[in-house]
């Protein structure tokens, strides 16, 4: 069991910059064991504001696992598991609109899944589950957000489709066109399965989208590590001014919204068939809902 030290709400997946922020307090470091393997990183904990939240490096410290690499179950099993129930990824992405300039913001309100073989439920091994996944992410927590980048100043877009590709490697021009011709606003390669698997732990989940390249539809502005690196530091700052206008209000936000019951009649496979060792895996999504056998 979880000391109460070890606990948050809120939490922050993104890169180092976000929990080397100034005003952080009482940080220390908590490495969590999961029933699917070891998470990207130790997880930080630390207050900010008064608020308790926990900060998880997606790549791992050092940027060392790619995006097909990340063990997206054991992240997000590992911050369920220390009580968060609201978590903010921060990931970099490629604009497939205009007015979408690199240094924006975006939080998005659609997702299209272009990855392929990566882990995306806890469930299977003799347990089914299907949830509700039309609206991916969590629109009070990105309102919440996307209001006060508008109170610091940052020019910010809410709503549009992010489409989340496999890489590691950027689009290529035809798959560029594609995109832009099924109206995608933005494309990045984190968003899943961290969204899906945040549904089916009841935990509020919302996207802030740092805009670094133009993808390689705009001649003369086609994207480049250099440029994606470049406009992504240049953002660091804002991204830790907007987590911190943000937490209070987070923090003090009820959860009305269905991410926080996204599982209850979402388990098809009947209690009694159940192994008491899928069960204990699965105990700390499934428990309030499954009754244990008597």
């Amino acid at each position: 069991m979880k000391k109460a030290k070890d606990a948050a709400k809120i939490a922050v997946i993104g890169g180092s910059g976000l929990y080397e922020m100034r005003g952080i307090l009482d940080v220390r470091e908590v490495r969590v064991r999961t029933p699917f393997g070891a998470p990207s990183d130790a997880v930080i904990l630390g207050t900010i504001q008064g608020v308790r939240c926990a900060f998880l490096p997606r790549h791992g410290r050092g940027h060392v696992l790619l995006p097909s690499e990340i063990n997206g179950r054991a992240n997000i099993w590992a911050l369920k598991s220390l009580g968060v129930e609201r978590i903010l990824s921060v990931g970099a992405v490629g604009s497939l609109k205009e007015e979408l300039a690199p240094r924006h913001f975006v939080f998005p309100d659609q997702l299209a899944d272009e990855t392929r073989g990566r882990k995306s439920t806890f469930f299977g091994g003799g347990v089914v589950a299907h949830v509700a996944f039309a609206d991916p992410f969590c629109m009070a927590t990105a309102r919440a957000l996307h209001e006060a980048a508008q109170r610091l100043d940052i020019v910010s877009h809410l709503g549009g489709t992010y489409v989340c590709m496999e890489g590691p490697a950027f689009s290529t021009r035809a798959e560029c066109a594609m995109h832009r011709e099924l109206g995608y606003s933005i494309i990045g390669m984190t968003a899943l399965p961290e969204a899906k698997l945040a549904r089916e732990a009841e935990i509020c989940y919302a996207t802030m989208a740092v805009v670094t390249d133009y993808d390689c539809w705009k001649e003369g502005e086609e994207v480049s590590t250099e440029k994606v690196v470049e406009n992504l530091f240049a953002n660091v700052a804002n991204a830790q001014l907007l987590i911190q206008k943000a937490l209070p209000s987070l923090a003090a936000m009820r959860r009305s919204c269905a991410c926080a019951g996204a599982l209850e009649g979402a388990v098809f496979t009947q209690p009694k068939m159940i192994r008491p060792a899928a069960r204990k895996k699965l105990e700390l999504l499934i428990g309030k809902y499954v009754p244990a056998k008597p």
